[in-house]
């Protein structure tokens, strides 16, 4: 009834839940410590990363590999656990921010926001990191996975299958996103079955793990009995103490209600999921524009045709302003409720887990003994 530990890689995951990468600063190394000593994996978002560290848009590609290596190292200083980092594919520097991860022997590198098509050939002979990289589809894995082994032999070390009740930037179409063809539940054992075939065929172990609207130790319980072998949270370990936003942050989602979440039209190019505040009704006033690119963050960011400077946004918002910016949350995000300790949340979930297994065991043993009892009675 324990949830079961997996490997990825080379590295042992006792409890099979990885933290999600927030950015701007939202999971820096104090939250992925917590996590990591947990016996979970902790995750540094390196979006923005420049910029929280520094405090400046001057040198910000710079600065931000400064930043992330620090706060590798900052967390490495925390905890023995497993540590990892999330790097966007659209980021502009993606490439150095790769390689100062790899040069800081960090445990996993988790990638998403486009596919992350040439990721192994930044590894290093005798390096020790895995490779992980974010899909929505069977169809995106299996590409991905052919790639990797066609140009560079290698196949990823975990994959994480992210669903469309996720926060922030979403891996689907505005259509997709609230159809029965796109949930979490309809893709996990698609990705599951088409990465199983793979992993055979070249005889490696890849685990999947489910992300998106996972809430409760019930959910992981669902989502592991599809296939998955983890999963990956993020609005559930914002509101805890260790989270590195601010508490003006935090209690945006304390204060989220059903009707305070909305799909919004990333500059990005990418819909996302946030919570509403003044900024956004600004953006959809037509009230924002910006006037120059101050950092030159994402490739896939247009200034002439931007609402806003999303990295400016984000960075507002970490600080509590929302009159600057916004949010982004997951699907629950309405259910938070109070600001507790990464170790109160693994506990609770690991409660929330064996709770939902007895009472499937015993909704299971119940028909077999009344059938049992029928027979006997009839004997």
């Amino acid at each position: 009834m324990k949830l079961r530990a997996f490997n990825i890689g080379h590295h042992h995951i006792a409890v099979p839940i990885i933290q999600g990468g927030m950015g701007v600063g939202v999971s820096l190394s104090g939250l992925a410590a917590a996590v990591a000593n947990e016996g979970g994996v902790g995750v540094i978002s390196a979006a923005g990363i420049g910029m929280i560290e520094f405090g400046t848009t001057k040198n910000f590609l710079q600065h931000s590999i400064e930043g992330l290596r620090n706060e590798i190292r900052k967390a490495r200083s925390l905890s023995k656990g497993v540590l990892g980092v999330n790097i966007m594919v659209a980021l502009t520097n993606f490439s150095d921010l790769v390689q100062t991860a790899i040069e800081e022997n960090v445990d996993l590198i988790f990638s998403g926001a486009g596919l992350p098509l040439d990721l192994p050939k930044y590894l290093k002979p005798g390096g020790r990191t895995g490779l992980v990289p974010i899909v929505s589809s069977a169809r995106a894995a299996t590409l991905l996975c052919n790639k990797w082994l066609n140009n560079y032999n290698y196949l990823p070390d975990a994959i994480v299958v992210e669903g469309p009740k996720a926060g922030g930037h979403l891996g689907f179409k505005p259509g997709q996103i609230d159809h029965e063809d796109f949930t979490l539940e309809k893709i996990v054992p698609e990705v599951v079955q088409a990465v199983q075939i793979i992993a055979a065929l070249h005889g490696k172990q890849i685990p999947v793990i489910a992300a998106g609207g996972i809430y409760t130790g019930a959910d992981i319980a669902a989502i592991l009995e599809l296939g998955a072998s983890g999963v990956q949270m993020g609005t559930r370990f914002v509101t805890t103490y260790e989270c590195d936003a601010s508490d003006a942050f935090k209690q945006a989602y304390l204060d989220a209600g059903k009707d305070d979440i909305k799909i919004i039209q990333s500059p990005v190019g990418m819909p996302g999921r946030a919570i509403k505040s003044t900024f956004l009704e600004d953006v959809e006033a037509g009230k924002r524009h910006p006037k120059v690119c101050p950092v030159d963050c994402i490739i896939t960011c247009n200034i002439e045709t931007a609402p806003y400077c999303i990295m400016a946004a984000l960075t507002s918002a970490l600080h509590g302003n929302f009159r600057r910016g916004y949010a982004f949350a997951g699907s629950n995000v309405w259910r938070a409720d109070k600001i507790i300790s990464v170790k109160e949340l693994m506990d609770t979930l690991k409660l929330e887990f064996a709770v939902h297994q007895i009472q499937t065991d015993y909704h299971v043993a119940q028909p077999v003994a009344r059938a049992s009892a029928d027979c006997m009675r009839r004997a």
